[in-house]
């Protein structure tokens, strides 16, 4: 996950969103609008060609784990347009999860180009689409390939649930929006980096990614595929959300696992299903959270924070480093049937974890039921 600052309704914003009088005309505001409907179903794409004079921001989350989980990097590749007058780049940022190292490497905004109804973008040398990447990054000494040896994972899209943010995928002036490319693909391929030899083969990826304005005031984000029960996957985040001239407590949660007969499920936690939030706590060293659906289901979640490396996010005018995510979190998954079954019991390594913003406001939150 891209990682992010706190939102403030600037001058010429209207509920902070871009659509004012000095952020674009009527014309362009709604175009935008427009166009951004129709892209709603294809939230693997890029959404920035049509944002008139707007900022905005775009950019993927490429997770890569190795077999034996010795190498774990995530590679973002992205780009920020500055507003009328502002600046504008592409990017490409790496996390080495093993030593915290980070790079945050830079190109015109001219060097980027990238598909609006599928993941393929490509940043100066480097390329990543549904097949694999191809990474040339002088900065970070980051060189190589790792393909897609099987078919991305999407979090299914519908016209009445559009990707992992449901109906709120509909809503034009988000803030921020949220996509999940894959829950998990296996991986093959080499990459060097700074003179070390990474080997990807029978590794497993991870994909997702956002795009909008600017990232909540504060949020909670983790991930792991690597749980003891192949093919689970979760994916969860709580957030400050703007709305209007308020906000509210959002979460979106998905725990993917496979089904007795062969297939998938999907175990779907969010605001928009009407799920809410139980308890939610945090220290230092931990984050405590219970969420309860409409079912009855309950799914507790423990994560482990370990010292991760610094990421650089968006806000309205630039790219800021401030932002500190692991790949080396435990997270502790318990999913019990509105029956009291436990459906799942089982701990994921590996994973992906960002604490940050303005937590005590997030904590004294309600969501919007």
């Amino acid at each position: 996950m891209l990682s992010g600052p706190a939102w403030h309704a600037a001058p010429g914003y209207i509920d902070g969103m871009g659509l004012g009088q000095a952020g674009a005309s009527a014309k362009q505001a709604l175009t935008r609008a427009a166009h951004t409907l129709a892209a709603t179903r294809h939230p693997d794409g890029y959404h920035g060609d049509y944002q008139g004079d707007a900022g905005f921001f775009e950019g993927w989350y490429v997770k890569l784990v190795s077999a034996d989980r010795s190498a774990r990097l995530a590679i973002i590749p992205g780009i920020f347009r500055g507003g009328a007058g502002g600046h504008d780049e592409a990017f490409v940022q790496v996390l080495d999860g093993m030593t915290g190292e980070s790079w945050y490497e830079t190109e015109p905004a001219s060097a980027f180009w990238a598909n609006s109804r599928r993941f393929d973008v490509t940043v100066g040398a480097s390329r990543f689409g549904e097949d694999g990447i191809e990474v040339d990054l002088p900065g970070a000494g980051l060189r190589g390939a790792v393909r897609f040896t099987t078919a991305l994972d999407p979090w299914p899209v519908t016209w009445r649930s559009p990707g992992i943010m449901g109906p709120y995928g509909w809503v034009p002036v988000m803030e921020c929006y949220h996509g999940l490319v894959s829950f998990g693909h296996d991986l093959a391929g080499t990459l060097t980096l700074g003179g070390r030899e990474l080997n990807f083969d029978g590794g497993r990826g991870y994909l997702e990614k956002d795009w909008g304005r600017a990232f909540p005031q504060g949020y909670v984000w983790m991930q792991s595929n690597h749980f003891s029960h192949p093919g689970v996957s979760l994916s969860a985040s709580i957030a400050t959300i703007p709305w209007g001239r308020t906000s509210f407590r959002g979460f979106i949660v998905g725990v993917r696992r496979p089904h007795p007969d062969g297939g998938q499920v999907l175990h779907r936690f969010a605001t928009y299903t009407g799920a809410r939030t139980t308890a939610l706590e945090m220290d230092d060293a931990h984050v405590a959270w219970e969420m309860c659906a409409r079912s009855g289901a309950v799914l507790r979640l423990q994560a482990e924070r370990r010292r991760g490396g610094l990421l650089h996010a968006p806000v309205r005018t630039q790219m800021h480093r401030r932002v500190e995510e692991t790949l080396d979190a435990r997270i502790h998954l318990e999913l019990i049937a509105p029956d009291g079954r436990v459906v799942l019991d089982d701990v994921g390594e590996a994973a992906g974890l960002e604490v940050h913003g303005d937590l005590e406001a997030l904590l004294a939150m309600s969501g919007r039921r």
